[in-house]
């Protein structure tokens, strides 16, 4: 019958297409970081920063972008604005996932002056976290932490997979993980302090399950500073990310792999550049521009930065 020959080719065509998306998933690939980079003084600088980073970041051949944080400290914490911030997300394109940052909600208040932290975090979830799709054209699905019923509140908190290799996003806001010291009940934090618990070990435990030869987070903060080098001022109260610290170096002590926390939090003492590694578990500051992290499973280092002057030509002006 003349359909068999078309149904044939039909065939041989799909397992080429099928056996080609595999290939390329196990390719070695790139990914980009926009942190606190855009964080300017005032509105129209940071939005102008933001849009130059994502323009580069899009004239790149990257697997996706991850942007910590959508408005600088100064800045108001008006649906406005973090609407404006989403479209920007949205129109690029690369796929993109936002991380979220202190300066998103940690030090809002509302018309009246006073604390609207938590009203402005809900809505950000609502706004920038609602669906299993990442921003930008080239959409990546996510896994949301908001799956779980018990925590359902956090999706912020997502995973996806490329390449052999684990990503996800967790909420440490810096400077001290949104730890309050003036009296009352910690409830935000005590509250994610058990959910983020559950995400690390859920994430490790799926690499592992895996055999997946990396992971890589994105945070707003470096849990792994000690909080005199993470912010001096505080120094003599509690650190907010001590048990997440401990829980991090726990699990990675116990993972045959690499682990990269990726941040966007100054050293006062110093900005470090560069990957630094303690054992299996590395941290890396964003680029004060963006950042482009290169893997290669065919190395044993398996992540490294790409230095700013070897990026494409619109990325250098």
């Amino acid at each position: 019958m003349p359909l068999k020959p078309t149904l044939k080719m039909l065939m041989a065509i799909a397992a080429g297409a099928a056996c080609f998306s595999l290939s390329a998933q196990a390719a070695d690939f790139s990914f980009g970081v926009i942190g606190q980079a855009f964080m300017r003084s005032d509105a129209a600088a940071a939005d102008n920063a933001l849009r130059t980073a994502l323009a580069e970041s899009d004239a790149d051949n990257l697997a996706f972008v991850v942007v910590n944080g959508i408005k600088t400290a100064t800045e108001p914490c008006t649906d406005q604005l973090y609407t404006q911030r989403r479209d920007l997300l949205e129109a690029a394109q690369n796929g993109v996932i936002m991380s979220l940052a202190a300066n998103d909600w940690v030090a809002c208040k509302n018309s009246a002056g006073k604390p609207a932290a938590i009203e402005r975090l809900n809505q950000i979830r609502e706004m920038f976290y609602d669906g299993e799709m990442s921003f930008g054209a080239s959409k990546l699905d996510l896994m949301r932490q908001s799956a779980t019923p018990k925590f359902r509140e956090y999706a912020e908190n997502a995973r996806w997979e490329i390449g052999e290799i684990l990503f996800a996003t967790i909420n440490l806001p810096a400077k001290n993980n949104h730890y309050r010291s003036d009296g009352g009940r910690n409830g935000e934090y005590e509250d994610r302090l058990i959910a983020n618990r559950d995400w690390l070990q859920r994430l490790f435990a799926i690499a592992k399950n895996k055999k997946l030869p990396g992971i890589v987070l994105f945070s707003d903060a470096d849990p792994l500073l000690p909080l005199a080098q993470r912010a001096p001022e505080l120094r003599g109260q509690r650190d907010g990310f001590t048990e997440v610290r401990q829980l991090l170096s726990a699990l990675s002590g116990k993972y045959a792999g690499r682990v990269l926390l990726v941040h966007s939090q100054r050293d006062p003492g110093g900005a470090r550049r560069g990957i630094v590694w303690s054992g299996n578990l590395g941290t890396l500051a964003s680029d004060p521009n963006w950042s482009k992290i290169n893997v290669d499973t065919a190395r044993p280092a398996l992540f490294s930065v790409v230095e700013h002057k070897d990026l494409p030509p619109m990325s250098r002006r």
